[in-house]
């Protein structure tokens, strides 16, 4: 079965009078370096001389440049994939790595000879804070990579509980197998839900149905995000009794008629895709040219064009102003 640690398997004791390095100061480093210091942890943020040095110095931490963090007791990582092969690192035997990914450590774009920790928090980096600090946590998984001194989990659980992630409990899981699982969800999943949502609009469109109506069913209303809480927070089978009975016949008897369409071979071809290491070659490849196709795409799905109609749309129904 499958281990789920608690705060209660976590001692941040173990991390009494330790140097805390972290590197990166955005999405989930700022959050992290926060959350730590509220711990009681002794945190230096180790970031380049930019508008993220001046915002940990205004946040009240000490800074110092990334090379600094090869001195660190414990260095947490928290820069973007691509960019981790980059920074000039150098750790202690006795340090602890740890990263907020198993991308680097599952494609063997990292390697440390040191103990090395798995922390991912299942939340987006602003939330991770946001869920500290309203005391209520956040699921994460956990996992060591390397132990080289034999308290490699301890001193990972305890950066994992620092952070608020053993609140909700934190799955343990491999490296390769968080890396597999985040990367599927990203290029499996969300363009499968993407085509379908745009399948859903076209035929929407064909029946006379007005985009700004559509928009806001799909998403503007907030009925799916609060339908995907009550799913989380009450299960599938309660949640399913606030839908009414027509609601509920026209889901369980339609389900069926997309039986015939065998996502799962496609997905498939993607997941081994991103499981060979073929993807990280890509994204390496892609990264070295300097992202021209990923500007190219994202420029084409959400460029100036799609943020100006969001925004134009979101004023109309009196949301622009919103706080």
């Amino acid at each position: 079965m499958t281990t789920i640690f608690h705060d209660g398997d976590a001692d941040l004791s173990v991390l009494d009078g330790r140097s805390v390095a972290v590197i990166g100061y955005g999405n989930q480093g700022r959050s992290w370096a926060l959350n730590l210091r509220d711990s009681g942890l002794a945190v230096t943020a180790c970031v380049r001389n930019d508008e993220t040095r001046a915002q940990a110095e205004a946040d009240g931490f000490a800074t110092q440049d990334v090379e600094a963090a090869s001195d660190a007791d414990v260095i947490c990582i928290l820069v973007p994939d691509d960019a981790i092969p980059s920074v000039p690192l150098a750790p202690q035997p006795d340090a602890l790595v740890v990263v907020a990914s198993g991308y680097t450590l599952a494609f063997d774009r990292l390697d440390s000879a040191c103990d090395v920790g798995l922390v991912a928090p299942r939340m987006l980096g602003p939330e991770v804070r946001r869920c500290y600090e309203e005391g209520i946590g956040f699921i994460t998984a956990v996992g060591v990579h390397r132990d080289e001194t034999g308290h490699a989990l301890a001193r990972t659980l305890a950066v994992a509980k620092g952070i608020g992630g053993l609140k909700q409990g934190a799955i343990e899981l491999t490296a390769r197998q968080e890396a597999i699982l985040d990367l599927a969800v990203e290029q499996a999943l969300s363009p499968a839900l993407s085509r379908v949502s745009q399948s859903f609009v076209q035929v929407m469109l064909e029946h006379g149905i007005p985009i700004e109506a559509i928009i806001t069913e799909l998403v503007l209303s907030g009925e799916v995000e609060r339908t995907y809480r009550l799913l989380r927070e009450e299960g599938y089978a309660v949640q399913m009794d606030h839908h009414s009975p027509t609601s509920q016949y026209g889901q369980l008897s339609r389900a069926r008629e997309y039986d015939h369409l065998d996502v799962a071979v496609r997905m498939r071809e993607i997941v081994d895709g991103i499981a060979s290491g073929a993807f990280a070659d890509e994204w390496d490849a892609e990264r070295d040219a300097g992202y021209p196709e990923f500007h190219r795409l994202k420029d084409a799905a959400a460029g100036p064009a799609v943020k100006a109609f969001e925004q134009d749309l979101r004023t109309r129904l009196g949301q622009g102003t919103a706080s």
